[in-house]
């Protein structure tokens, strides 16, 4: 098992070995101590390997991620799993702004909150977050899913497309475009299987409400324009 101390060595020596991994490698298990906070830890891994973050991480940990399993042992800074592909991000503690932003698949996981614009631009990511999340979360989300247990902000969805958002606790408000919707048994089995996924066994789907896009937003017409 490979084990890197930020201590000793840069966050720019980390990320060019886990860049050399190769699909068919036998170090699959990979462990950073002293993150202590610094950026871009484990961003652009392109193999099916377990990364455990010791500590806090700072700016887009995991960013780009593709096909690997990156356990953060603390919080998170602005952009994690940033523009992920594939694979699982799973964030201990809390994550701050832009969780997901641009995702186009994979899982992410957050056990605690999540700051403002949560799952902005997603696009195929689902995420999963046990807090709550804060103002403009899945601002121009194009697909993809995601799942609050707590909490939602101001402007929830605003300008969404075709991502879905269930929410257990409140919603502040919600923004253009984005309203209620009527939950179906397809709806309620995805909800319990990504909170499956995200260790949640029971979740009950009956406890979320659903909200999506009107659809009115789609093309521009003068009627809506306060709207934009």
């Amino acid at each position: 098992m490979p084990q890197i101390d930020l201590a000793q060595q840069s966050v720019r020596e980390l990320n060019a070995a886990l860049h050399q991994v190769k699909p068919d490698t036998n170090e699959t298990l990979w462990e950073v101590s002293n993150s202590d906070g610094k950026h871009a830890i484990g961003a652009g891994v392109d193999a099916p390997i377990d990364i455990e973050i010791k500590g806090h991480v700072g700016y887009y940990c995991g960013g780009m991620n593709k096909r690997a399993s990156i356990r953060i042992h603390g919080n998170a800074g602005t952009g994690v799993a940033e523009n992920m592909m594939s694979g699982v991000v799973h964030v201990m503690g809390d994550a701050s702004q832009s969780a997901g932003a641009t995702g186009h698949g994979g899982l992410l996981i957050v056990e605690g909150d999540a700051a403002a614009r949560c799952g902005i631009s997603m696009k195929g990511i689902d995420i999963v977050v046990k807090g709550s999340i804060g103002a403009m979360s899945a601002f121009m989300a194009q697909a993809g899913n995601l799942i609050v247990f707590g909490d939602a902000g101001e402007a929830l969805g605003d300008s969404i497309y075709e991502a879905t958002i269930f929410v257990r606790g409140k919603v502040k408000s919600l923004g253009a475009d984005c309203v209620e919707k009527q939950m179906t048994e397809d709806d309620k089995a995805r909800l319990a299987e990504l909170a499956s996924r995200a260790g949640i066994e029971h979740a009950n789907p009956d406890e979320f409400r659903m909200y999506g896009s009107a659809r009115q937003l789609y093309h521009f017409h003068v009627d809506n324009i306060a709207a934009y």
